[in-house]
């Protein structure tokens, strides 16, 4: 049979027939295998597949040829099909079956955090709605209501006693549910946290409808990127992370603000479309936004957070991994001083690619960026609560990569499993074992001369509460503002010129100075110079507080030091 039929379009059987050759050869690049892929492209930007499952796995293969392009006219005919995707007839016919999927032309549902609902419904109020499936936040919403509306509105509420989505009709108007609900909660008094708190306890579920720009993987890259082509192999190797680390990135620029907020919202429809959320995403500061190119189509597109929304001593920078302009993961690290806390995540489109390469090309961009030197995953990421790490061999990822455990009991279990495994090369851990593993950090430290222990960030949070308990009992506010007075006076610097920000950034980092021993016996340098660095944690860039930290090591270290000082 030909490959199209004499008045149409190519029948079913040849869609998926080249549908598969397509897949098997989505990992060979350039020469005949750029021709052949070519070929199938064509056909199918006019076949009519049969199923779900088949619009789906067309839709990750151009999504991964996005990324990973042969040539100019691979990747131009790839952006034609990616651009029409949602006006397929396969598509359409499916779409109640692709909901969820992050397919333009698909709905996508999620409990989102309260910033990203704010944001949805601000870019798309006409598309945005509750999810009415949701018993719980039906009944969240009925005790909620009243405290939202006015003193009339909330008498009738409570006299009929409706059932909350039935109540939020009855008050709504034309706005659309989910809207109505984020205006009412966004004009409470108080400030984003109480707010938040609000919405949190509601927890409702909201669903967006597809439109012609709303978050979709489909449509997901950076403008104005740099292409690479994909004319060899992918680097599936593992590689060596002392060698790789010490390889800095082509260039770093901090992006104008402009940039910065499109590189922002790229980020947080990323995470949408995967119905996902990420706090660094939803609070990202445009100021504080950093292209790092890293060659070869790879770049790391990395933002701080708000000042009002910064951790106390650690800099939180969230990030998508970016080839060729598409997104193909995400990362956040938690910053104390020289020592990363790493979240790394590739897109399922993107697994089983160049992730480890890729992780260590994040690992010397880190390094090159913020001076990081000692890097930890947390339990969660390596599989604690985290079926998903569990499914993947998150900690046999990271272990394979260089990075170990510290913990006795972890060691000993990894002990067992390295001896099974010389025994039987096709031993695979069982999921109690990965589970147990998972419980305990992994690190990896770049001099291992010098390593780093965890921060102490939770024994000088519970220091500081006795502190403040001492001083000034449950007025925490004006405690909080003598501490501020009594650091600044014990350190002998000055907030002269400081900006709000960066005085509400001194003031939540006094307590933790005042728990400074010895402090006193500083050189008057050491000290002024502490103010600054503390100053610096409310500036443009958080940035700059992380290398001014690495650069006082008196502070660095005690501030490490306060593990023991704090015990108990």
């Amino acid at each position: 049979m030909s490959t199209l039929e004499a008045d149409g379009p190519p029948v079913p059987r040849d869609a998926a027939r080249a549908l598969t050759a397509l897949e098997r050869s989505k990992d060979a690049f350039g020469g005949r295998f750029a021709a052949s892929k070519l070929r199938w492209l064509r056909l199918l930007a006019h076949a009519t597949l049969r199923s779900a499952r088949q619009v789906e796995r067309l839709h990750e293969l151009l999504c991964f040829m996005r990324a990973y392009p042969d040539d100019a006219r691979v990747l131009a005919q790839v952006e034609a099909m990616l651009a029409r995707f949602a006006r397929r007839a396969d598509l359409r016919s499916n779409r109640a079956a692709l909901a969820h999927t992050g397919i333009a032309g698909t709905d996508t549902g999620y409990p989102f955090f309260y910033p990203t609902a704010e944001w949805l419904a601000r870019r798309w109020p006409a598309l945005l709605r509750l999810d009415r499936s949701d018993a719980a936040a039906a009944d969240n919403i009925a005790r909620a209501l009243p405290l939202l509306v006015t003193a009339v509105e909330a008498a009738a509420l409570k006299e009929l006693a409706l059932p909350g989505y039935a109540a939020l009709d009855r008050v709504r108007g034309r706005t659309s549910d989910a809207v109505f609900l984020i205006e009412r909660i966004a004009a409470l008094p108080g400030d984003s946290f109480t707010r938040e708190a609000f919405y949190d306890g509601i927890n409702p579920s909201c669903t967006l409808a597809s439109g012609d720009d709303t978050p979709a993987r489909t449509r997901e890259k950076l403008d104005g990127s740099r292409i690479a082509w994909q004319t060899g192999p992918l680097r599936r190797a593992r590689p060596d992370l002392r060698r790789e680390i010490a390889r800095a990135p082509r260039a770093l620029r901090r992006l104008p603000a402009r940039k910065g907020r499109e590189a922002i919202d790229l980020a947080r429809g990323a995470m949408v479309a995967r119905q996902r959320d990420l706090d660094a995403f939803a609070y990202g500061d445009a100021r504080d936004v950093w292209l790092v190119d890293d060659g070869d189509g790879y770049a790391f597109v990395v933002n701080g957070v708000e000042p009002q929304r910064r951790a106390p001593l650690a800099a939180i920078y969230g990030g998508l991994m970016l080839r060729n302009g598409v997104p193909v993961g995400y990362l956040q690290a938690d910053l104390f001083g020289r020592s990363a806390a790493l979240s790394f995540n590739t897109f399922e489109t993107f697994r089983g690619g160049e992730s480890a390469y890729v992780f260590a090309r994040m690992l010397a961009m880190l390094h090159h960026a913020f001076g990081a030197t000692s890097f930890t995953v947390e339990p969660y990421q390596l599989g604690q609560d985290n079926d998903e790490g569990i499914a993947s061999g998150a900690w046999w990822f990271y272990f394979k990569l260089g990075f170990r455990p510290r913990a006795a009991d972890a060691r000993r279990i990894a002990r067992e499993e390295l001896a099974r495994i010389g025994r039987d090369p096709r031993h695979r851990s069982s999921e109690a074992t990965l589970r147990a593993l998972a419980r305990r950090h992994l690190f990896f430290e770049v001099d291992p001369a010098r390593p780093l222990p965890l921060p102490p960030a939770a024994q000088i949070g519970l220091a500081a509460a006795r502190l403040l308990d001492r001083i000034g009992g449950a007025d925490r506010e004006a405690t909080v503002r003598e501490c501020g007075r009594v650091a600044l006076r014990r350190c002998g610097g000055s907030l002269r010129g400081a900006s709000a920000d960066e005085r509400r950034a001194w003031e939540r980092c006094a307590p933790v100075v005042l728990l400074l021993p010895g402090i006193e016996r500083w050189h008057v340098d050491e000290r002024r110079a502490l103010v600054d660095v503390f100053r610096a944690k409310g500036g443009r860039s958080e940035r700059a507080f992380v290398s001014r930290l690495v650069a006082h090591a008196r502070l660095h270290d005690a501030l490490f030091a306060l593990r023991r000082v704090t015990a108990g």
